[in-house]
């Protein structure tokens, strides 16, 4: 006697006492065999016909009208069983690519980190958090053997893992540039030529490029279609916008950017950013660029990883903790 020939036999003896005695042992006998049947893998339309065969072995004459319903209910397990098994292949594939997003989400962590540099005169505070597993947004510092500072905030219009190795490439051309020496005009440029060659004509890339100089006591930056950040100039105790014009990475090989500068003074400051900040919303509203700088303005007697932090925060309430967009702030309070 093969495995279901007893499974068969097992089902109809317990189906037999309790139709006969309504004891709930034999119920406890039911669940055990129901694992039985989950070991063997015994298919719902399977159950349905052992059933009835036990059925028909107990009540010989059983109605024919009830023997029909039987029936149609085994064709309805078997249709059951069909997309039972389609839902189960289903969740397995999608278990697999999360399994893939979340290692490529760990390598991505890895790959793209940047750590803070400190330096004398300038406080320097960022915080880069992704909507979802994959990041879109990227930051890249560098700090020169003069002490300037080098910054990168980028933005891929695209998501998932493309976004990921787009920026990986991203961070792997810009540690092959001789920053320190490159105008930040020059270094779009490059960049620009590289995201033409290598990455697919639907994506496209934000940047905002800059350097400081302390020997200069000078912003200098570049945009390549990036969200604007803004000034804060603390003699007027006032925010301006940073004016800054460019064609975002990849569009056209050949495209050529400006740089700008700004001198910046003790207590001055420089916020950057993504859209993923500024396309917060209340509810189905998006808030205003205002109130940016209003909350800004409200921890900007702090260290600048600590507003940034603060911001954040701030922002993540009022979205009742689930972002739409990827968030990237970086803050420089001139210090010095």
């Amino acid at each position: 006697m093969d495995t279901k020939d007893l499974d068969a036999r097992n089902y109809t003896e317990l189906l037999k006492g309790y139709v006969k005695t309504r004891d709930e042992r034999a119920l406890y006998g039911a669940e055990q065999i129901s694992k039985t049947f989950i070991k063997n893998n015994i298919l719902p339309e399977e159950i349905v016909n052992l059933h009835i065969q036990a059925l028909l072995e107990i009540y010989p004459e059983l109605h024919d009208k009830i023997q029909s319903s039987m029936n149609f209910l085994l064709e309805a397990m078997i249709s059951y069983g069909l997309a039972h098994q389609e839902y189960q292949i289903l969740r397995e594939k999608q278990f697999e690519i999360k399994s893939e997003i979340h290692v490529a989400a760990r390598m991505q962590k890895m790959l793209l980190q940047s750590n803070i540099p400190k330096l004398e005169d300038i406080d320097l505070g960022i915080i880069s958090v992704p909507a979802n597993q994959m990041n879109g947004d990227y930051h890249h510092v560098v700090k020169g053997k003069d002490g300037s500072i080098s910054i990168a905030i980028a933005d891929i219009i695209g998501k998932g893992i493309p976004a990921a190795l787009s920026m990986s490439m991203i961070k792997y051309a810009l540690d092959s540039f001789p920053e320190n020496i490159m105008s930040t005009d020059a270094i779009l440029a490059s960049l620009n030529r590289v995201v033409e060659r290598n990455i697919d004509p639907s994506m496209f890339i934000t940047m905002f490029y800059a350097q400081y100089k302390p020997d200069t006591g000078k912003f200098y930056y570049s945009s390549a279609g990036h969200e604007p950040g803004f000034f804060y100039h603390s003699k007027e105790n006032s925010f301006t916008e940073i004016e800054a014009k460019g064609l975002v990475l990849g569009v056209n090989p050949d495209t050529t950017y400006l740089q700008y500068e700004q001198e910046i003074v003790k207590g001055d400051m420089i916020i950057l950013l993504t859209d993923g900040v500024t396309e917060c919303r209340k509810g189905e509203q998006f808030i205003e660029r205002e109130e940016v700088l209003e909350v800004i303005r409200t921890f900007m007697h702090l260290p600048a990883q600590e507003i940034v932090n603060q911001v954040y925060r701030y922002f993540e309430r009022l979205q009742n903790f689930q972002l739409r967009d990827d968030f990237t702030l970086a803050i420089l309070k001139k210090v010095v």
